[in-house]
């Protein structure tokens, strides 16, 4: 069995349980783990799950996982990063959309992933250097370059309020340059729609590895830019992220830079 195959099994079995928890609502456990940043039962069964079938096929790969990972490090090992829940928030409402999200990095750069949106069953896959793919098929990010046409995904702080003044005029000043802007909840599933050209660009601050871990592969294998909010590949870390077609990437990054000051532009997980 394959990486990616081992990958694809572990977000399945994770997303069936999933939804034994979103079919009896009634029994779901919902606790906060910090302001706005809640944990349900379906979050620790899911880790659980996908960590049982990581481990019996890879038993000496390194874990990064939301729920359950202490110190975070990434080191030149294998590690598997993985968020058994991307939109715990949308989960608990009984919101679509809601992820499992796996990536597996080797030698600090990413490898294998996979995004599957558990309402729709949508599975997104890459693999370096292969391609990425939904539902099978061949993705590519967007060939839109004018950003009056673009349709934008972005996120907001639930948790972390220190941007918001500059955020919202960077959102406002987009609202007005762009076709529009959207708000799905999950960073994985936003990068995802990059990646399959049904978003022309994504930006965001306050994301964890696990959050964008897998969906950075697809983005980069659609053909897509990610960085971070000053251009480099401080991302993973960085807490602040940008990915677009290489236009509006590029123009998301200018933006970001004109209403975003130097020094708020840099973050540490």
């Amino acid at each position: 069995m394959t990486d990616s195959d081992i990958a694809l099994k572990a977000a399945k079995e994770a997303a069936k349980i999933i939804s034994s928890f979103d079919q009896n609502r009634d029994k779901l456990n919902i606790d906060f783990k910090g302001k706005n940043d809640l944990i349900t039962d379906a979050d620790l069964a899911s880790e659980k799950k996908i960590l049982e079938v990581i481990q019996s096929h890879c038993p000496s790969d390194t874990i990064l996982a939301e729920e359950s990972t202490g110190r975070i490090k990434l080191t030149n090992e294998r590690t598997w990063i993985i968020d058994p829940i991307d939109g715990t928030t949308n989960f608990a409402h009984g919101f679509p959309v809601y992820c499992v999200s796996i990536g597996l990095w080797e030698n600090q750069q990413p490898k294998d992933a996979v995004v599957l949106e558990v309402h729709s069953g949508t599975v997104f896959q890459a693999s370096k250097g292969k391609g990425a793919t939904m539902n099978g098929k061949p993705i590519s990010v967007s060939n839109i370059n004018n950003p009056k046409n673009a349709l934008l995904a972005t996120g907001f702080p639930y948790n972390n309020m220190d941007l918001l003044d500059d955020y919202l005029s960077l959102f406002r000043d987009l609202l007005n340059s762009t076709q529009g802007m959207r708000r799905p909840g999950s960073a994985a599933f936003d990068l995802c729609l990059v990646a399959a050209g049904k978003c022309d660009g994504f930006y965001e601050y306050g994301l964890a590895p696990w959050d964008t871990g897998a969906g950075s592969l697809i983005i980069q294998e659609a053909g897509g830019v990610i960085s971070d909010w000053d251009g480099g590949q401080d991302w993973l870390f960085g807490r602040r992220i940008i990915c677009g077609n290489p236009t509006i990437h590029e123009f998301l990054l200018e933006k970001v830079k004109t209403f975003i000051p130097s020094e708020k532009r840099k973050a540490e997980f």
